[in-house]
């Protein structure tokens, strides 16, 4: 008889209370951590087998039924017809048929409660359900689903149920996505960590993997894999350290060694939510908004996948070297699953120059970029082309540049702690925003002027009533874009610009003159 086979039901692939003594035997079996879908794998793989193994119990010493054969009282049928039901001859007697000639009616008791069934049998005559005796074509209920195809049609159903059974097991740690018993977890002592900390330290401050540490001061006692996890386990445990790899990769830098910036949000990058009705942005203004893409407006790219996005730079993220995290670059920047901080190559496109970045993942922004913009002397409102390089953790800078020339540009210059500008002739090499573009020749006294308005704590249409005072003399209408404003507004206040077009619009201070251009009221220029 041909091996049995079934086709489980997806829905049966849910976490039994008697998996998780088989995933404890796993890991203990193969001595090392496993991923959760490596474990998944696994557990599919013995479901199925313990099935085959039922499914040949059931069906063993039985016989398919076939109308010519001949059966006896005891014997076990299976009937493919009925869904590869099981039953029991009980009975025989003679059978008699006007166009047949004489056969058996077999008695047959199914399992179950169920009422039994006469069938024919010792048929002389041609019959559909009739077969070859040394026929062995005939087979049980097939083909069986693969682990592949149930993970296909039901793993992230399972997988999600799997973690959740783990995590609530108690005696499994989970490190990235990899699992082992916690009992069996290397011991790494203080000493152990106080050597890994003066590795990194000698190395300033990191990243290193694992197993550069290990290797720097000889080890612990046990399988290599297993050495990497407890040590992984302890190193996240202990403050000394930050894990800053990106995702499928594991990094350890010493937490006080990380720029400043990566351990605190500077605070011209500082956003203090502003509450504010979008029921009041037009499309146009929306449309701007998602031009602008500031990292902190409520966005979320929807278009088809990207490598390389551009942004634009204001003063804040000039001033201080960071790069903003926005909507686009945030789909194909490196990320984490759990770091909040992770470690990056930035990469000069033009040259190969590298530079050593920081993201920092919940404020939205990328820094170590100070080096790269002095190099090019960039402007507030310069292009930058970030893109994904080939080699993984690594992001690729390019500059749309051409011959320096002079640029009529606008100055940031502080009278009497107060925001002022002016135009003069800068020299830029690259392209840029011509309505975002700012410049100054006191970087100092900006500061300072942030630090006094910071300390004065305004409300947001303080800030844009004086942007929009110091600007109009440059027009001749007196009227400023919305994104000459905003690019304004944020070197003494970091602000997207959803609550900015919100202020505009729900304030009697400004009129709309079209365009996305804005002026004071009549009674503002008037005073």
């Amino acid at each position: 008889m041909a091996t049995p086979t079934h086709s489980p039901s997806l829905r049966s692939f849910l976490t039994r209370p008697e998996d998780l003594d088989f995933i404890n035997n796993l890991l203990l079996e193969k001595e090392r951590p496993l991923s959760t879908l490596a474990i998944a794998k696994r557990l599919i793989e013995e479901r199925l087998e313990a099935e085959r193994r039922a499914l040949l119990e059931r069906f063993s010493n039985a016989s398919f039924y076939n109308p010519a054969a001949s059966f006896e009282i005891g014997d076990r049928l299976i009937f493919p017809a009925m869904n590869y039901a099981a039953g029991v001859v009980t009975g025989k007697r003679a059978g008699t048929h006007p166009d047949l000639e004489p056969f058996v009616v077999i008695a047959v008791q199914f399992e179950g409660d169920g009422p039994g069934r006469e069938f024919a049998s010792c048929l002389k005559s041609p019959h559909a359900l009739s077969r070859d005796e040394d026929d062995d074509a005939q087979t049980f209920p097939g083909p069986a689903l693969t682990v592949d195809e149930i993970l296909e049609n039901s793993g992230e159903e399972f997988i999600m149920d799997l973690e959740e059974k783990l995590l609530e097991s108690g005696n499994l740690v989970r490190l990235k996505d990899e699992w082992f018993v916690r009992e069996l977890l290397l011991e790494v002592g203080e000493a152990n960590l106080n050597l890994a900390e003066a590795v990194l330290d000698m190395y300033a401050g990191g990243p290193f993997q694992t197993t550069e540490i290990l290797e720097q001061f000889g080890g612990l006692a046990g399988p290599a894999a297993l050495q990497e996890f407890s040590m992984n386990y302890a190193l996240l445990h202990d403050d000394r350290f930050d894990e800053v790899g990106p995702t499928g990769a594991v990094l350890w830098f010493l937490r006080h060694m990380e720029p400043q910036e990566v351990q605190a949000t500077p605070l011209p990058l500082l956003y203090l939510r502003l509450e504010h009705d979008r029921r009041l942005l037009d499309d146009d203004m929306l449309d701007l908004e998602a031009e602008i893409d500031d990292e902190l407006s409520p966005l979320r790219y929807a278009g088809a996948e990207i490598s390389s996005a551009t942004v634009t730079l204001i003063y804040p993220h000039r001033r201080l070297g960071t790069l903003p995290l926005n909507a686009r670059l945030r789909t194909f920047f490196p990320t984490a699953r759990r770091s909040e901080r992770v470690y990056v190559t930035l990469v000069d496109a033009r040259d190969g120059e590298e530079f050593t970045g920081w993201i920092v993942r919940k404020a939205r922004y990328v820094c170590g970029l100070g080096p790269f913009y002095r190099k090019y002397g960039l402007p507030v409102g310069a292009y930058i082309e970030v893109s994904r390089d080939e080699k993984a953790g690594r992001i690729l800078l390019n500059l749309n540049q051409y011959r320096p020339r002079k640029e009529l540009v606008r100055l940031i210059a502080p009278v009497n702690n107060q925001l002022t500008f002016r135009e003069a002739r800068g020299t830029i090499g690259t392209s840029y925003d011509e309505l975002m573009v700012l410049g100054t020749e006191e970087p100092a006294a900006v500061d300072a002027l942030f630090e006094a308005n910071r300390e004065q704590e305004k409300p947001l249409v303080r800030y844009v009533r004086d942007a929009l005072r110091a600007l109009a003399p440059l027009s001749p209408q007196g009227a400023v874009h919305l994104k000459t404003l905003y690019s304004a507004v944020n070197v003494l206040r970091r602000c997207p610009p959803g609550p900015l077009m919100t202020t505009l619009v729900s304030s009697a201070d400004f009129d709309y003159v079209g365009d996305h251009y804005w002026r004071g009221a009549r009674r503002e220029r008037a005073r």
